[in-house]
């Protein structure tokens, strides 16, 4: 599926549409400043797989701080089936710039 970007996430958001959202980022990383998203660390989404297996054909929005890691979890969720799967372009760097830091 298509990557998504800031802008597109907030409408979504606005809109009170319904999606997984995924943060692979480090806890530290995640204390600091989140969007909301479920914490899995990208280092653990493997172990994770099986209880997101329930999402398989949801969409699902995965961010980390710049879109690397996301992108990474995006190829990994792929490979195991997951059909409907966006990575936020840019992460939340791209947020924070945009938007500032509320959420």
């Amino acid at each position: 599926m298509e990557d998504i970007r800031v802008k597109e996430l907030k409408e979504k958001f606005e809109r009170g549409e319904n999606f997984v959202l995924i943060d692979v980022r480090e806890p530290y990383e995640n204390e600091e400043f989140n969007v909301g998203g479920k914490l899995i660390p990208l280092a653990t989404l493997p172990g994770h797989l099986a209880e997101l297996e329930q999402h398989k054909g949801e969409e699902i929005v995965i961010y980390c701080r710049s879109g690397n890691r996301s992108g990474v979890a995006k190829q990994l969720m792929e490979r195991a089936g997951f059909t409907k799967v966006r990575n936020l372009l840019g992460g939340m760097l791209d947020w924070i710039d945009t938007f500032g830091e509320t959420e």
